[in-house]
């Protein structure tokens, strides 16, 4: 089928004044509206108003422009069927062969925090999803590009079929179009369901529709029995680990993205250089360093035993000197901002490990959610950091500036770590990490126990919880070890007995009023 007319009505006008001359050059006739046809006759491109097309003006602040059966009957109207044709040529309907649409920028405009109902509700596109469903319903007889990136191959395919797109191509961009609309009005009923009384939207919807898109295929999943995908939300800030590129290895498995993202969270919100090395979702080692090599070496000393086949990440451009070092243990995946050209030689004598790169910022899940049988949990993110105005001193003896610093630094670890997490550090590193034990106490224990086989002493060193000590006996087995300080939320009605048990030991602690459990 070749394209001998094409309808042009975008909101994001990206590639727009590109795309048309193009369609110029291959002598297709082209309609528009309003700020587009506008924008296309400023470039000296001629356009045939959709007013003109139809010879119904624009009316409604514009609301009623392309809802009229010389537009839809042009899109929807089958080649193929007398009828539909016969019906065509007795009203004076032209077929349209290509309509390139975007919607009004409804999710744009309700970001805005100071967006009101009204700013939202005119923002909503009508007759946009409509030429959109139109196009993509007739499919056999008409292309829809809903996407800016869609453009340019579209247009090579066009040149090297005399101005035509295969059945496979149409196909493909309308199942790209419902997804684009699906998407749209999934975005409207969140946010007006969200809202009660005309109030502000409160974040949470009545009905919620959630739009994924399929990022690539896993090896399998959680098991090798268990196939898998990963899937990309639509709009993500800069830093969260959907923003990778692989550079090298094997496909990624399950485990391997899930194991990423918990190195890349707690990496990528340290402000210091630093190195995490995770295991099964929870760190074994974090340190800080004057270089990658400095932070690495202290991460991996921690735990050498589970950083075996363990998920290494890094905030910092990683160069030859840390690559020599970690090509000396077994590495699942590797993740930095950057990476030196020496360094990506040298990692490609190791074939199989996953190199990732991925910009570090401050992006964040919109929401947290959690599969259950039959539902979804969904809260907001874990974004909430330590406020210096609400730490609080409730020993007798309190922590040295180095203490304080390290003691910072073993609270933010804690919050990356699974419930009930310990985690000991000594001068910007972790020397023993307990996670996800039923009892704090055992967490302590391990965490202890850790040091002992890493055979790194625990005198003088920190301590971090990321809930309080329900009673005092945790609070012994840490001082048993030779910690020196404690960090943990407090809100323990036994806090007073935990206290008097710091004190007895010549232990400092400082209670946060915060809470990072982790399940």
């Amino acid at each position: 089928m070749t394209i001998q007319r094409a309808l042009i009505s975008v909101s994001n006008k990206q590639g727009a004044v590109e795309l048309a001359h193009a369609l110029q050059k291959l002598k297709i006739e082209i309609l528009s509206t309003g700020g587009t046809a506008r924008l296309l006759r400023d470039a000296g491109i001629p356009v045939i108003e959709v007013s003109n097309f139809t010879g119904f003006p624009e009316m409604l602040d514009g609301r009623v422009k392309t809802l009229h059966p010389k537009i839809h009957g042009g899109i929807l109207g089958r080649r193929d069927v007398r009828s539909h044709q016969e019906a065509m040529t007795a009203h004076g309907i032209q077929p349209i062969d290509l309509v390139v649409v975007n919607l009004y920028p409804f999710r744009e405009t309700i970001a805005n925090p100071d967006c009101t109902l009204e700013d939202a509700i005119e923002n909503i596109d009508i007759g946009g999803p409509a030429m959109v469903r139109s196009s993509a319903k007739n499919h056999r007889h008409v292309a829809v590009l809903t996407d800016p990136d869609d453009y340019q191959p579209a247009l090579a395919e066009m040149r090297k079929n005399k101005g035509s797109l295969s059945d496979e191509t149409r196909f493909r961009l309308a199942v790209k179009a419902f997804s684009h609309t699906a998407e749209y009005d999934g975005a409207i009923a969140n946010y007006l369901s969200g809202i009660e009384a005309g109030q502000h939207y409160d974040g949470y919807p009545e009905r919620l529709h959630l739009t994924f898109t399929k990022h690539q295929a896993m090896r399998y999943g959680e098991n090798p029995h268990q196939s898998a995908a990963f899937y990309r939300e639509g709009r993500m800030g800069e830093g969260v680990l959907s923003n990778y590129v692989q550079l090298q290895g094997k496909e990624l498995s399950y485990n391997n993205v899930g194991d990423s993202d918990a190195a890349w969270d707690c990496v990528r919100t340290l402000s210091d250089g630093a190195c995490v090395i995770v295991k099964h979702a929870n760190p074994c080692g974090v340190a800080l360093g004057a270089t990658p090599l400095k932070a690495y070496e202290g991460a991996y000393a921690t735990d050498t035993t589970s950083a075996f086949g363990g998920i290494i990440a890094f905030n910092r451009k990683v160069d030859a000197a840390v690559v020599k070092a970690l090509l000396n243990q077994f590495v699942e995946v590797l993740l930095a901002p950057d990476y030196t050209a020496e360094a990506l030689t040298l990692l490609k004598t190791k074939v199989n490990i996953r190199v990732l790169k991925l910009p570090l910022g401050v992006g964040y899940n919109g929401w947290d959610m959690k599969r259950v049988g039959g539902g979804l949990l969904v809260q907001t993110p874990d974004t909430v950091t330590l406020n210096e105005d609400t730490l609080k001193v409730v020993t007798q003896k309190s922590p040295t500036a180095q203490q304080m610093a390290d003691l910072r630094f073993a609270f933010h670890v804690a919050k990356y770590v699974k419930s009930n997490a310990i985690v000991f550090c000594s001068n910007g590193r972790t020397v023993g990490i307990g996670a996800g034990q039923m009892s704090r106490v055992d967490s302590t224990r391990i965490a202890s126990r850790k040091a002992q086989d890493a055979g790194l002493s625990l005198k003088g060193c920190v301590a971090a919880s990321d809930a309080f000590f329900p009673f005092r006996d945790g609070l012994d087995v840490i001082a048993e070890a030779g910690i020196s300080a404690i960090i943990q939320p407090g809100g323990s009605m036994k806090d007073n007995e935990v206290i008097a048990a710091a004190d007895e030991h010549g232990m400092a602690m400082v209670l946060t009023g915060l809470r990072h459990f982790r399940h």
